[in-house]
């Protein structure tokens, strides 16, 4: 795949999505974007594949002083990942893991209320899910809501992201039915380096873009089967 920028997240969606067209108009799809990044790219792939958007609550564990670099993540149901080797080889130890965490999930339950509120998360077993983010590095982001998803038996589980070094994406591929890399630059420094503008996504513009859902939160929501809002945590 050849090395691409983009100039915004809306318009990289609508490459990607371009890339997906066999999921066009299928009733049993369903878009996640990561927040909040992501929700932007996902917004475009929604509308253009006539699906359902949803998001699907994740949260980076950034190194201390290299936040940008991620050394595992959080995501619904409890669930969190580590990379062991990163772990160590910045010197992170437990005590300092363990604050880390708690701080991010507590942005995760933050976000959780913002951009749900009341509603009750995403009905996904039996489901085709399509996981979208803006971008990925370390990939640990997406392998924390890889298993999340995974935990509530979706019938497929696919990832779609417009950049990303070509070894997280072989990687990554390894984990899901189906991976979906529009550029893959090389040498890779940063997901930012893919875009022209890359301004930070703010809650409003997540809770806009979910109010403006191609199929709103219809198909994708019933009372069984959902993302866990609690769970026991993971880690690998």
């Amino acid at each position: 795949m050849r090395d691409r920028r983009f100039h915004d997240r809306r318009e990289a969606g609508r490459v990607l999505a371009g890339m997906l067209d066999r999921y066009r108009d299928r009733s049993d799809l369903l878009v996640l974007g990561l927040p909040r990044g992501g929700v932007p790219v996902a917004f475009e792939v929604a509308e253009a594949l006539n699906a359902p958007l949803e998001v699907l609550m994740v949260r980076k564990l950034g190194v201390p002083g290299h936040e940008e670099l991620a050394f595992g993540a959080v995501a619904t149901g409890g669930i969190m990942v580590v990379d062991a080797g990163v772990l160590s080889g910045f010197g992170v130890d437990g005590e300092e893991l363990d604050r880390i965490a708690e701080r991010e999930r507590a942005e995760l339950d933050r976000r959780e209320r913002a951009y749900r509120g009341d509603r009750e998360p995403p009905r996904l077993r039996d489901k085709t899910v399509l996981l979208v983010d803006d971008g990925l590095a370390t990939g640990s982001t997406m392998k924390a809501a890889i298993r999340a998803a995974r935990a509530t038996e979706p019938a497929w589980l696919a990832v779609a992201v417009p950049t990303a070094p070509a070894g997280t994406c072989e990687e990554l591929a390894r984990l899901v039915d189906d991976l979906v890399c529009a550029s893959n630059p090389e040498p890779f420094t940063a997901v930012g380096q893919s875009y022209r503008e890359f301004e930070q996504t703010g809650d409003d513009e997540v809770r806009e873009l979910l109010g403006l859902g191609p199929a709103g939160f219809g198909p994708g929501w019933s009372d069984e089967s959902q993302l866990p809002s609690h769970g026991r945590g993971l880690a690998s």
